[in-house]
């Protein structure tokens, strides 16, 4: 067996096994997080609060999920990711039970914010393609890391018009005391991705010479690398400002909360199929013009949807449109990490990668509602979301696609 195929023991878990469980978790963790737009409205509406006020909850938790995510990927690498998800699953479902009883800022600030904050960093598909990345063989690894991404946008997909039913039938506090007791689902689901210690290291160096801060000044010293985080930026701007402010944006201009539900389910939908193609292109085409495309695509995407009269369908085509360029920045952003810099620290730099995202969804949440309150419009972020877009397209073209240089290991 070598470091770059970690072959499964003939246990019960199997890489189906594994890869299914993966794909559960990954789903039932990023559920309620994509249909939390579903909540600001009648939030709001029920507290008197302003746009910004639930915004700035928001904004708080995609910044924190990303602070978070590099140290909970350094445990998961170094003790395994079981006691991680377990920690991240109790978390969330603390998290949705209080936010239920957020009657004042601060209270919704620590719910949604700083709990659920930590617990996606910690039971988030972030750890579970770490743990895939470990699990299953390397001729795998890019597929593998699709179909989990893709798991989190059926996740979307099916979370999304299940809270608009769940708030139509037993009101929004009852909708996210359920959704807290489904995130105790992932508490047996994760003892498929147990992790050894540890894990394989890029070719030329055996995994023990290499430390976590050794690891980092590498990869922060790594051009390419560098410029993958930075990309990674425009991602999370773009997700979290259409997350939260989607349906709410929709309803200004006419449209009802169902076709909001709805568009943001067809994001998860049409992600699914965008998510297993950029994974399996990957094994195929160089993964920086994949990322190149994928950025583009969705600035096109958001001035078409921005300058064309509203109405069902043009919001429809525009959820399936973004949904196929959703996710599917993660396969390609991880399999270059792995690439670059073997397994053994794979969890931790896909987690410093993902805090670029989160620092550009913190952005995206705060100035969509911050714009809002001021200007009575989403024009101004919108046109921005166009700008990264395409700043990111071109950002990611110079990225060299091998193993980083290592000196050869002294002989013993």
């Amino acid at each position: 067996m070598t470091t770059t195929e970690p072959a499964l023991r003939l246990t019960w878990r199997t890489p189906a096994v594994v890869v299914g469980c993966g794909c559960l978790i990954a789903m039932l963790s990023f559920g309620p997080r994509s249909a939390v737009g579903q909540f600001l409205t009648p939030m709001s509406l029920d507290y008197g609060w302003g746009r910004d006020i639930f915004s700035f909850a928001l904004a708080i938790q995609n910044l924190l999920w990303g602070a978070f995510q590099p140290f909970a990927g350094g445990v998961a690498d170094r003790y395994g990711a079981v006691r991680v998800l377990w920690a991240g699953a109790i978390a969330y479902a603390a998290g949705l039970v209080l936010m239920s009883q957020a009657s004042t800022p601060g209270l919704l600030d620590l719910s949604a914010g700083v709990l659920i904050g930590f617990a996606l960093s910690s039971c988030s598909f972030n750890l579970v393609i770490g743990a895939l990345g470990k699990l299953v063989p390397e001729s795998w690894r890019s597929l593998a890391f699709g179909a989990g991404t893709a798991a989190g946008s059926f996740g979307q997909f099916l979370f999304s018009p299940l809270a608009r039913m769940l708030i139509d039938w037993t009101g929004w506090q009852n909708t996210l005391v359920i959704f807290g007791g489904i995130m105790l689902l992932i508490l047996p689901l994760s003892l498929a991705l147990a992790t050894p210690r540890g894990g394989a290291a890029a070719p030329g160096v055996p995994r023990a010479q290499q430390s976590a801060w050794q690891a980092l000044l590498e990869a922060f010293g790594h051009r390419s690398y560098v410029l993958l985080v930075i990309g990674f930026f425009t991602c999370g701007f773009q997700l979290a400002f259409v997350t939260v402010h989607l349906p709410a944006y929709l309803l200004d201009r006419g449209l009802s909360a169902d076709v909001g539900a709805w568009t943001i389910g067809f994001i998860g939908l049409f992600n699914i199929f965008g998510s297993i193609l950029a994974g399996w292109l990957g094994n195929r085409m160089p993964k920086r013009f994949i990322l190149s495309a994928i950025y583009f695509g969705r600035a096109l995407a958001v001035v078409a949807f921005i300058t064309l009269p509203a109405s069902p369908a043009a919001a429809i085509v525009f959820g399936a449109v973004t949904g196929f360029l959703w996710l599917s920045t993660v396969p390609p952003t991880s399999s270059l990490v792995a690439l670059m810099f073997g397994t053994r620290w794979l969890s931790m730099l896909f987690g410093f990668a993902f805090f670029s995202h989160q620092v550009g969804g913190f952005l995206g949440v705060l100035l969509g509602g911050f714009a809002f309150e001021r200007t009575g419009s989403y024009d101004s972020v919108w046109w921005l979301s166009v700008l990264f877009g395409v700043l990111s397209a071109l950002i990611n073209l110079p990225i060299v696609e091998k193993p980083v240089v290592r000196p050869a290991a002294a002989p013993a």
